[in-house]
């Protein structure tokens, strides 16, 4: 989400009206809101700055002025003070209605003073027959379209939307196909939707693109380990993450869980079968002491990326006792003990 720039005055204002009736004192509301909005927004009371703008955007539009700016600084300010259905719908209405935030300003230069002075299109055309002005120029303002789409598709996951984020988002990228952010939320949205497939494999586009991202190789990694097809794939993700990360902590926690599977199956087995299957209940202790001992130094790694988490020091206990490392269990139980009394979760 991009901050908001409010360096402006509304300093057309008094040309725009100058042939209304009443205009001096439209102009001083005009001043009068823009300063609140702007002072609001600046102490971080953005639930206060929002409905100034939309303020300052009426007074302009009983003017004939349609400034939709200052709609957009409205809804950024409600998105800030986490009023998200009001910043919803005003993100809804201005790409509905094909606000760019493109803008053109027209300045001049007073000569007697040397002053630039803000115009109105119409009020910089009249003052060029004037010769006390010189120096007539235009600027345009950049496009912020894609901040619009990219930050109300924000909103809407955020507000677990993703049937009505996935909308905005296939029609950003129509505009903007090569818009990372969007696509990012694409995925997002796919998840949020339970499309795990279409998830999996815009996991994989961007990784594609960003081979970088140790949180994408993560989120595959996570997919990956729910199917057991791709269990490996899933053990290379995590490593990948581990390796772009060294101290991702939830990264070695997945490696632990998956490289173990689901010991509490096995374990039932084991106990199933000691009685009148020794033999085959021997092989399964010795699978599970050869996961265990694949899953010691993720474990080992887990507990350094994150020594405060009672999880990896039980984790890593219950390791070294299946490995019959007496030693380090004492060290680990020791550990837990501390972290218990501490209030660690």
């Amino acid at each position: 989400m991009k901050k908001l720039i409010l360096g402006m005055a509304i300093v057309a204002s008094a040309f725009a009206f100058g042939q209304k009736k009443d205009a001096n004192a439209l102009n001083a509301q005009l001043q009068e809101a823009n300063k609140v909005a702007m002072d609001a927004y600046n102490a971080k009371n953005y639930a206060a700055a929002a409905p100034k703008f939309i303020e300052v955007y009426d007074l302009l539009k009983s003017s004939g002025q349609d400034n939709k700016i200052y709609m957009y600084y409205a809804g950024l300010s409600h998105a800030l003070a986490n009023n998200t259905d009001q910043s919803i719908k005003i993100y809804t209405d201005l790409i509905n209605s094909g606000f760019t935030g493109v803008e053109t300003t027209y300045t001049a230069k007073e000569k007697k003073s040397g002053q630039v002075v803000n115009l109105d299109k119409a009020t910089w055309e009249l003052m060029k027959k004037n010769p006390d002005y010189s120096d007539f120029k235009t600027e345009q303002t950049k496009s912020i379209e894609s901040d619009l789409y990219e930050t109300l598709s924000s909103l809407l996951l955020n507000a677990k939307k993703p049937t009505e984020a996935l909308t905005i988002i296939e029609k950003g990228l129509v505009k903007f196909p090569n818009n990372a952010k969007l696509k990012e939320a694409q995925t997002t949205a796919y998840l949020q939707s339970g499309n795990t497939d279409k998830f999996v494999s815009g996991l994989k586009e961007q990784l594609a693109k960003n081979p970088n991202d140790a949180t994408n190789w993560y989120n595959l990694g996570v997919m990956q380990a729910k199917n057991p097809a791709t269990v490996n794939d899933a053990l290379e993700a995590f490593k990948k993450a581990i390796e772009l990360k060294p101290d991702f902590s939830d990264a070695y926690q997945n490696l632990v869980y998956t490289t173990i599977g689901d010991d509490a199956k096995v374990v039932g087995e084991i106990n199933a079968l000691r009685k009148d299957k020794p033999d085959e209940a021997s092989k399964l202790i010795d699978g599970r002491r050869e996961r265990f001992g694949k899953a010691l130094p993720y474990a080992e790694g887990w507990y350094k990326a994150n020594p405060k988490s009672l999880d990896a020091v039980t984790a890593l206990k219950e390791i070294y006792i299946v490995t019959k490392n007496m030693d380090k269990v004492k060290e680990m139980k020791a550990k837990e003990a501390e972290l218990t009394a501490a209030g660690a979760k």
